[in-house]
Parts: C-alpha cells; structure tokens; sequence
C-alpha cells in the first residue's frame, strides 16, 4: 500500500517533545508510575514473578479477562488486545476493507482513517460534523450514505477533534443502519468514559456482531506510554484479523499486560480522577474563550479532551500555531492536520497548570499576530456558540 504523510503525525514528531505547555493533544494528563502504585498495589515482588516471554495472539489471559469483566460481562472470546487503538485499527481495516469498498467516514475526523482507506484503495463517503450545526451528527444525512453498496462506517464517539457524540438511541439507529446495509461499524471508543454531563454511551460490540469496537488505555486513562488497546467483537473476525497479525507483531510484551490488566481493573478509579480534572479544566477554558470571544468561537466538547475552535480573523492558522511553539513553547494542533484550516485543535486534559500556562500564552501571541489584522466585517463573523462570563486569563511570568 502506498501511505501518504498524516499531518498530525508529523506535527506532533515536530512539537510534542518541544514545548512547556500542551493544549494541543487529545488525552488526559499522564500518570507516573509512582503515581499509579498506590492505586493498583503492585509490589516489587510482582515485577520479579514476571517471566519475559512470549505471550498469547489475542492477549493474555489476564488482560482478557480484565478487558472482557469491564466491558463484555465476562465474554473472553471476543477480545483482542493490540499495541494501542492504532494496530487495532489498521487490523480491522486491512483485514475487512479491499481496494473499491465504500467507506464512510466522518468528516473532520481522526487522520488514521481516512489515510489508511486511501490507502488500501477505498471510495470515501464524507459524513460531516458542521460547525454551524454545533457539530450535531445528522443522522439523516448517515441514512443517506449508508447504503447496500456500504462495506465500512468508521466512527469516533465522543469524537476527535470536536467533541461531539451521540445519544444513546442515536447509537442504536447508527447500528441499525449498519446492520441494514450488510456493512461493519469500526467503532472508536478511545473517548468512552470522558463524557460530561450524562452517562457513557453503551458498548456497542454487545449489541452487534457487525460492529468492531476499539479502545486505547492512551486517552481516557493517561497511559499512552503502554501502548495498549483493544478491540472487542466476535470471535470469527477476531480470527480473521489474527491472519495479519501473525505477518506483523504477534503478541504483547508480558510485562505491558501486566501493568494492563491491573489497570484496568482499576479502571474506574483511574478514569474518575483525570474525567474531573479534565471537566474543571473544560470550565476554565469556556471562561478563557468567553474572553476571547472577539478572536475565536466554539462549540462546547460533550465529551473527550479537546475542543475544535475556529478563529475569527487569523489567517495563517498554520504560523501561527508553528510560531507558538518555537517562540512560545506551546503546542496547539492547526486544523490543517483535519482538513479544516480556519480550525485548531484545543486539548484541555494536561494539568491545570498546564493549561492555564498554555492559555496564557496563546492569549499574547494572538494579540501580537492580530495588532496589524483588519478587523472582519460584521457580516462575515461566525455565531457566537457559547455565552459565558469574562474571567481574567491567569498571567504568565514567562
């Protein structure tokens, strides 16, 4: 297959390790493993019990079985454990999808996707969150794409970069759909439990044997660094997917697994700790874009760790963010990396300090990038999205 560059990809190897201050990645802030100790009771003795050999194809017995109380009440069978959402993706879309499928995808969406089904050689279908309609998935418009000649719908929920999702019965018509058009729904769970303001939606891979549900330990759980994840769907496409594992990586390490399978266990607790910081995070920065409701506007994030805002007079939305981490050593993802230019992605989930240094400084450059700006006529202006007090953004000494 012939890859093109994924433009997130490249910013992130530019940037990430480059920066004082991250408010442009996706996940929560990242645990130590001091900090994850106490929480999941390892003792020195467990690490010395680990014997460093090969695990099994579909994972091992304990992180399945972890993965399966949490999610499957108890079902082994139908989980694989992967190196992070990203292998499980490209399993299922390598082992599903073939050159001429219809593929429907949502529109921005995570660039993993649509450079894999480009690859592979598929007809995309654009399913598109629109700004305007407060990113609200039309599930009239899904109606229209998803037909008998559909192979693939391929969505994120909460999704990545908008924070939109769907109702609960809204999932059930997605599936239904699906279902009907004789297709395989590849749902991305990687944002599951960061939900605000109303309950997880359910798990869809319990619904339907048409549907193959990932999920990561990377986002939600702040362990990127394991590199661990997930997909949960029925044995015999698990089966399937094996075939091009075993051409690729195999297993996991024993070790990862067990930091895995005790995390998870654990997971609810993990994730409860990171979801309030991250939702105190998301009202400082609803205050902070209430003050800059001259320069930028938005649409509130259901869900996830990060917001897709759209600036109101910056041009070059690519400089910019560039000049904000070489000048200001601040990470901010242009919307360039998704096809929508005028667009940043807005991480909140780093530490609160973090954030509000992160915020600080990218309050200066725009006010340094706009000085010399013509303003936009009144008639131009996007909708005003959220309504919100003004707050005074927290100075930053730097």
């Amino acid at each position: 297959m012939n890859f093109t560059e994924i433009l997130l990809e490249d910013w992130m190897r530019r940037y990430y390790f480059a920066v004082d201050a991250d408010i442009g990645s996706s996940g929560v802030e990242t645990f130590s493993l001091a900090e994850l100790r106490p929480i999941l009771g390892f003792t020195e003795r467990d690490l010395d019990r680990i014997v460093l050999r090969d695990s099994q194809s579909l994972g091992g017995a304990e992180v399945r079985q972890a993965l399966a109380a949490r999610w499957l009440d108890g079902e082994t069978e139908r989980v694989l454990v992967t190196h992070g959402s990203s292998e499980a993706i490209y399993l299922a879309m390598s082992t599903f999808l073939a050159a001429g499928d219809e593929v429907v995808l949502l529109d921005p969406g995570y660039p993993q996707y649509d450079s894999l089904a480009a690859a592979i050689g598929c007809r995309i279908k654009r399913w598109r969150l629109r700004f305007e309609a407060g990113y609200a998935p039309d599930m009239a418009e899904a109606a229209r794409l998803i037909t008998p000649g559909t192979r693939m719908v391929i969505v994120n929920f909460p999704h990545n970069p908008t924070g939109a999702t769907l109702a609960p019965g809204e999932q059930h018509e997605l599936i239904r759909l699906v279902e009907q058009a004789g297709a395989y729904l590849l749902w991305d769970g990687a944002f599951t439990e960061l939900a605000y303001g109303r309950p997880p939606l359910p798990e869809p891979a319990r619904r339907s044997d048409r549907v193959l549900s990932v999920g990561t330990l990377s986002k939600a759980y702040g362990l990127p660094g394991l590199r661990v994840g997930w997909c949960l769907a029925a044995p015999e496409l698990l089966g399937r997917m094996l075939r091009l594992r075993d051409h690729m990586t195999l297993h996991l390490s024993p070790l990862v697994e067990f930091f895995a399978a005790r995390t998870i266990e654990h997971g609810a607790e993990i994730v409860a700790g990171r979801r309030e910081q991250a939702r105190q995070n998301l009202a400082f920065l609803a205050a902070w874009i209430a003050g800059a409701r001259a320069e930028i506007e938005w649409v509130p994030p259901a869900g996830g760790a990060c917001a897709f805002i759209r600036f109101r007079r910056l041009r070059r939305v690519d400089e910019f963010c560039h000049r904000l981490a070489c000048e200001h050593r601040v990470l901010l993802i242009p919307g360039s990396c998704f096809n929508h230019p005028a667009h940043a992605r807005l991480g909140f989930g780093d530490s609160p300090a973090g954030l509000r240094l992160g915020l600080a400084r990218l309050s200066r450059l725009m006010e340094q990038s706009l000085r010399a700006t013509p303003p936009v006529p009144a008639a131009l202006e996007g909708p005003e999205i959220l309504e919100a007090p003004n707050v005074s953004v927290v100075n930053d000494p730097h």
